[in-house]
């Protein structure tokens, strides 16, 4: 894959990854419009690899301490993580929906549903819930008051993210702001339930490619570039979301999210 194509992808995937726009439609839209070829097994890799760098990066000492305190140590000093002692098992549950729904519609996330009007559907519907999310929540929780129902409901939100064009941010967001954690909270605690089932993700397409025995491809200069853009690009919008979700609401990526998919729904119409 010529290096050029390999960095723009890179890009949209750390722009788009983390953001509630939905990174699957943006890589997918962005190569039709290009002219290229989907995306391979390996390349699928390097962009997992690369946002699963960027979540651990950037909540590295969240998990430390998270890790910690279900087994009793203490390895950090945030407060709300102080109050939730159990938060690594209730991401645990919370990651048990998606890894049941990847292996009963993998096929068809990577099939039939990855076309102009299943995304352009999902862009606008999403849009829409993420809207009454925005206004139904009261946004009086944090971290540390996460529970069972919280996780459960939050964890069945992200399965639906097999769906292309959902976005894994913006669905389970939307839960959580239902759920009435504030928006960084519901935030944080979507990145740090995407840790696991990105890590799932990547491990397994891993073990496809080195069933190929193609695993050497990761090795290559381009695709390093590619991990490395896409890592350092997701950390960065994770690092201005969470900033910018401590003074604005979500009705910017709503309305982004709709006109987006009118666009591409258009674009699958006028195809006809």
């Amino acid at each position: 894959m010529p290096i050029l194509q390999v960095i723009v992808l890179a890009l949209v995937q750390g722009l788009t990854e983390f953001l509630p726009v939905s990174s699957t439609a943006h890589l997918y839209l962005t190569s039709t419009l290009l002219g290229w070829n989907a995306e391979s097994l390996s390349f699928d890799i390097i962009l997992h690899l690369g946002t699963l760098i960027a979540v651990l990066v950037y909540f590295f000492r969240d998990w430390l301490q998270i890790i910690g305190q279900a087994f009793g140590v203490q390895l950090g000093h945030d407060e709300e993580l102080k109050h939730n002692r159990a938060l690594l098992w209730l991401l645990a549950v919370g990651s048990i929906p998606v890894g049941i729904a990847g292996l009963l519609f993998n096929k068809q996330a990577e099939g039939a549903w990855r076309n102009e009007y299943v995304m352009g559907a999902m862009l606008i519907g999403v849009g829409i819930l993420m809207y009454i999310a925005e206004n139904a929540g009261r946004r009086v929780r944090d971290l540390g008051s996460v529970n069972f129902a919280d996780a459960v409901t939050i964890g069945l939100s992200q399965a639906l993210a097999v769906v292309p064009g959902t976005s894994r941010s913006g669905i389970t967001i939307s839960a959580g702001l239902f759920r009435n954690l504030t928006r960084e909270s519901a935030a944080r605690f979507s990145f740090l339930l995407s840790t696991p089932a990105i890590a799932a993700a990547a491990l397994k397409a891993m073990h496809d490619l080195h069933k190929e025995h193609h695993l050497r491809d990761l090795l290559t200069f381009p695709y390093l570039i590619g991990i490395a853009v896409s890592a350092v690009t997701g950390c960065a919008v994770i690092a201005w979301f969470l900033f910018y979700l401590r003074r604005s609401g979500l009705r910017p990526f709503v309305y982004y999210r709709i006109a987006f998919g009118i666009l591409v729904l258009a674009s699958a119409f006028l195809k006809r």
